[in-house]
């Protein structure tokens, strides 16, 4: 895993042979970002990573300046890696890490966000609910976005707040805003 781009551009971390997470590619994760930075500040963004995985999402945020970043993961192993490589960073301060559930962080979270992002297994069962779950907690701040990666088997094309899809080989993500005050 490397990180693409900003202050820690270049920098690899291995979780190691039996890490079971399917991170975001470089390929992917490149292109998305340079989508964002052309959309959005991320200086100035408050930002949710929802199944933190490597946590090379919540490291490529912090790396382009994002100063808030929280990233929920429930495996042990993934969660300590990811506090691992956040201390070795030194972006301690950037990033607020939480062992739990994704789901039941999302019934309980009091928190709003300018941006969430959100790489489920892509066999979770479900993962459909994701959509309707960020808009009914009302987690996004007026005009925030709402990025879910994904295989081909997902449609989200009909949700009423779907606002885009882009496809990387294998990773589609679907992007969904929250309408602006």
């Amino acid at each position: 895993m490397r990180i693409i781009g900003g202050e820690f551009k270049g920098r690899h971390f291995s979780p190691g042979s039996n890490f079971k997470a399917r991170p975001t590619t470089d390929f992917a994760r490149e292109n998305l970002f340079n989508i964002l930075i052309h959309k959005i500040d991320l200086e100035e963004m408050s930002v949710l990573d929802l199944f933190g995985g490597t946590g090379s999402i919540t490291l490529e945020f912090v790396s382009r300046g994002c100063g808030k970043v929280t990233c929920v993961e429930k495996n042990y192993r993934h969660f300590s890696f990811i506090q691992s490589t956040v201390k070795t960073l030194g972006a301690e301060k950037a990033v607020h890490l939480i062992k739990g559930d994704v789901f039941r962080f999302l019934e309980k979270s009091a928190g709003k966000y300018d941006l969430i992002f959100a790489d489920p297994p892509y066999a979770l069962p479900n993962l459909e609910t994701l959509p309707n779950l960020i808009f009914q907690h009302e987690l996004l701040t007026s005009g925030g976005i709402f990025i879910l990666e994904h295989g081909k088997a997902n449609h989200f094309e009909s949700h009423p707040r779907f606002s885009e899809l882009r496809k990387y080989g294998s990773v589609h993500f679907s992007m969904f805003s929250q309408e602006k005050d």
